[in-house]
């Protein structure tokens, strides 16, 4: 009699049996699939056959030179006013941490109201400031004057466009900016500190590089809202891409081809933002594993790999 006692399926006696795993069936994921792809079949095909949608014109015009000046314009619109709204965001969230009252309230006061009113507003009020303010002077405060200037030269619609933009961008930054500042771990403010760095010197050497990983994926977003944002400069009648197309359709009565014209103009540029803000977020997100960006290749990967493992599984493979 050996030692090895074997049982009637024929493993040793004492070993368990291999297991043989099962994928878990989702019937529910395959009958929403189906229905996503109907409706997807049915929304590409009521759009490619309807007539009225006339894509003929919107070939016609979507590399016009009208269009093409209008989204010119709305790219440096969103560059200049994301540089504003950045700047004077780390300014205010710097001030909004400062010790002192007086500068925190400040930074405060500025934030509550340019977030509390709507920007369209705010565009109305900087393109009609000459209602307010006639001219525009430079001098000290409470005493002479060295020159002045009159509103209506100096506040041109562009200018309105980017102080309404910019100066609106700039609270909402600030925020951001505050958000990834107070994530770095206080002790290394202390330890800066310690070492004799100045406050200034500590924000821009230790805290600001390590507070990019939380301000840079809400500021991509900020930059692609901006995109869209400058569609409002149409009510000061700047010729952005959105106005640019109103005035092309206020013409020949072509509204719906001319809007999706400046929609897929939207989406285009949009789509080189996210893909700029991917790249962006994958660089500062180095030495981090948590949050880190998964490149489309590596989730490919890992997918085929779970597919893999299940089929084996299912088969009894060891």
């Amino acid at each position: 009699m050996t030692s090895t006692q074997v049982s009637e399926s024929g493993t040793p006696a004492g070993r368990p049996e291999a297991i043989k795993a099962v994928p878990v069936r989702h019937p529910g994921r395959w009958v929403a699939a189906a229905i996503v792809a109907i409706v997807a079949v049915a929304l590409i095909r009521s759009v490619a056959t309807n007539p009225r949608f006339e894509w003929d014109i919107v070939r016609q015009y979507f590399t016009s030179s009208q269009v093409m000046h209008g989204l010119l314009v709305t790219i440096e619109l969103t560059a200049i006013s994301m540089v504003i709204g950045i700047v004077l965001g780390v300014i205010l969230a710097v001030m909004r941490l400062s010790p002192n009252p007086l500068v925190a309230g400040a930074s405060w006061l500025y934030i509550w109201l340019f977030r509390g009113t709507p920007l369209l507003v705010q565009l109305l009020f900087w393109n009609f400031i000459s209602a307010l303010y006639p001219k525009i002077a430079l001098g000290i405060p409470f005493g002479p004057s060295f020159f002045d200037v009159s509103a209506n030269s100096l506040i041109t619609p562009f200018v309105a466009a980017i102080l309404g933009l910019g100066l609106n961008e700039g609270a909402y930054m600030a925020e951001i900016v505050r958000a990834g500042i107070i994530s770095v771990d206080e002790g290394q403010t202390e330890a800066a500190h310690a070492l004799g760095m100045t406050r200034l010197k500590t924000m821009r050497r230790i805290v600001l590089p390590q507070a990019m990983r939380v301000i840079i994926p809400p500021t991509g977003n900020e930059a692609i809202s901006m995109l869209k944002n400058t569609s409002l400069v149409s009510v000061i009648a700047y010729t952005e891409l959105l106005y640019s197309v109103q005035l092309i359709y206020a013409a020949n009565y072509k509204q719906i081809p001319l809007l999706i014209v400046a929609s897929i103009w939207y989406l285009i540029v949009t789509t080189i933002l996210s893909i700029g803000q991917y790249f962006i977020e994958r660089r500062f997100s180095r030495g981090s594993g948590r949050g880190r960006p998964v490149p489309l290749a590596e989730r490919m990967r890992r997918n085929l790999f779970f597919a893999r493992y299940a089929n084996r599984g299912a088969g009894g493979a060891p």
